[in-house]
């Protein structure tokens, strides 16, 4: 039986995929040509069967563990990489890239704003966790955006003139700001202006929810260091769990020292089976990730036929799988998401509620019934309960489930 999807509902949808007809066809394009660097990479390092069998305990000579990281360094253009499972989430495999990349005494610097609220916990901006980078004398400092919310070069260049800061980040993302997410060519921009005044500063991109949306990665136009997580876009759906680096030699292995110890770093790290499910994720990356933006601007624009503002809009070009849909109120807020959850394979009759998620500082609701726990590239939609009351819509593993999920979202707006 189909689902219960009123009519107006499907006539919003096929007016919706009749607008985005040029839109679909550029991430399509998009999907090819990532997908051809993948299988390059793949063919370069001639995968085989052999590749995926796991190890157990200190995983040592893990031959499938060791030619992935490979991979990811020739896909990303870096000198290395630590793909591992161990980072339990992406801001996990911030954390170890900005301890490994500072020491105390030493300041880091964000230069698009403040970051994501778990990062802000690490960092020791908020909270009083244990064992934050402030706790162990590590300076913090960060530049604002500028009036019209993109980075500010020349205060940016004068921030560094601070002998102390030994590594900027740029986060590509927005997190739960309403900011633009920032293209390849951006960071670009700010890695050269920061280049232009110091060489010897360390480039670090939070490069969650990007992976794959634009044809070149941060560290193709000067970052020395990109970060994520397994269970967005490069996972492909598959990974179970896991985190990313691909960078400068030294800042990965300063990385991989936090993760595991100093003196073991990437030696260690059993896969306990897992390879098979980490490659074939990346080989279905650029796909997957094509979808989760096609759901993305299906669901811009099929608010934007509601009368609701969006960011990015439906006619914008995209530099990650986010969609930000501004409600206004709580009660929109709480029906889209219940909406959205309605619309997932798993734990679909879940009714989500406000709770007090760690590391935030209001109330968030999520909307998440996906295959792996938490998993952002399969569809979800989350947001905090404060103004303006904003929907963060990502994922999508396949077109046709996530336009589903976003016309049953649709569908609880106006009942």
């Amino acid at each position: 039986m189909p689902l219960q999807i009123s009519d107006k509902t499907r006539v919003l949808a096929k007016q919706a995929e009749i607008d985005l007809v040029e839109q679909f066809a550029n991430v399509d394009r998009m999907a090819q040509r990532n997908a051809e660097k993948v299988l390059d990479a793949f063919q370069t390092f001639r995968v085989a069967e052999s590749d995926f069998a796991g190890t157990t305990g200190y995983g040592y000579d893990d031959m499938g563990r060791d030619k992935l990281e490979q991979i990811y360094a020739h896909i990303f253009g870096t000198e290395s990489a630590l793909v591992r499972l161990q980072f339990v989430n992406g801001t996990h495999a911030i954390s170890c890239a900005l301890f490994g990349a500072v020491k105390p005494g030493e300041k880091l610097l964000y230069v698009t704003g403040a970051p994501y609220d778990t990062l802000q916990s690490v960092i020791g901006i908020t909270g009083n966790a244990p064992g934050t980078l402030c706790s162990y004398g590590v300076e913090y400092g960060q530049v604002e955006l500028n009036d019209q919310g993109k980075p500010d070069l020349p205060a940016i260049q004068s921030a560094i003139q601070d002998p102390k800061v030994r590594a900027v980040v740029i986060q590509r993302s927005r997190g739960y700001d309403t900011r633009d997410s920032f293209s390849v060519a951006e960071i670009g921009a700010i890695c050269d202006a920061v280049h232009a005044v110091r060489q010897d500063i360390a480039i670090l991109v939070d490069n969650c929810y990007g992976e794959f949306v634009e044809e070149l990665e941060p560290t193709q136009v000067g970052a020395d260091l990109v970060m994520g997580s397994l269970i967005k876009n490069p996972g492909g759906g598959l990974a179970p769990m896991g985190g990313y680096l691909a960078g400068r030699e030294d800042l990965i292995e300063g990385a991989a020292a936090r993760l595991t110890v100093p003196g073991i770093g990437k030696e260690c790290g059993a896969t306990l089976g897992n390879n098979r499910a980490l490659y074939q994720g990346l080989f279905l990356a650029p796909h997957v990730t094509a979808q989760a933006v096609k759901t993305a601007l299906f669901a811009a624009r099929m608010m934007e036929l509601l009368g609701y503002s969006t960011s990015p809009s439906s006619s914008q070009p995209r530099y990650d799988i986010i969609q930000m849909i501004h409600f206004g109120s709580p009660e929109p807020l709480k029906r889209f998401c219940r909406g959205i959850q309605m619309g997932a394979p798993v734990d679909s009759y879940v009714t989500p509620e406000p709770w007090d998620m760690p590391g935030y500082d209001s109330q968030v609701i999520m909307a998440a019934g996906a295959f792996i726990q938490g998993s952002s590239i399969e569809l979800s939609a989350d947001g905090p309960m404060r103004e303006p009351y904003t929907a963060y819509l990502q994922g999508g593993l396949t077109y046709e489930s996530g336009r589903l999920g976003i016309m049953l979202a649709v569908d609880a707006l106006l009942a």
